[in-house]
């Protein structure tokens, strides 16, 4: 027996925690929500600066928890603010925090989308950076 009731669901939730756990190995935190809270921030603000089809590619490769996370009130039709330097990146996917973690704010995010592009095809990465400038593809380590 599964601690759910369903595989699918059971394995969904051990795909999450463990892109939450590489988040804290990362950057050796030890709070899971201040981890998910970045992981989830920089989804979202990632998604937001992608075309739409793009985010369907991007988000086709998440596994089954991490693409609802992604799709997490997504509204296409909506502008969403243009970032196309490296500090409103940044500072947009801080403003998830209430108080922000005491790193280097570049360095976390950095973290998180170096965990991102570790579970994500290498080609599926390569066309999400070339869709950015590149200040922002800088962040990448």
């Amino acid at each position: 027996m599964t601690g759910l009731g369903l595989p699918i669901f059971d394995k969904a939730i051990q795909d999450a925690n463990r892109w939450v756990n590489d988040v804290m190995d990362e950057l050796d935190w030890e709070d899971k929500h201040r981890a998910f809270t970045l992981l989830r921030s920089t989804l979202h603000v990632l998604r937001d600066r992608l075309q739409v089809n793009e985010s369907a590619h991007f988000a086709a490769q998440l596994p089954t928890l991490m693409r609802g996370v992604f799709y997490e009130g997504y509204q296409p039709s909506r502008s969403a603010p243009l970032i196309r330097h490296k500090d409103e990146f940044v500072d947009a996917v801080m403003a998830a925090f209430n108080d922000a973690p005491k790193d280097n704010p570049a360095t976390i995010v950095g973290a998180a989308l170096d965990v991102i592009a570790d579970h994500i095809s290498e080609g599926e990465m390569d066309d999400v950076k070339a869709s950015l400038p590149k200040e922002i593809r800088d962040l990448w380590y």
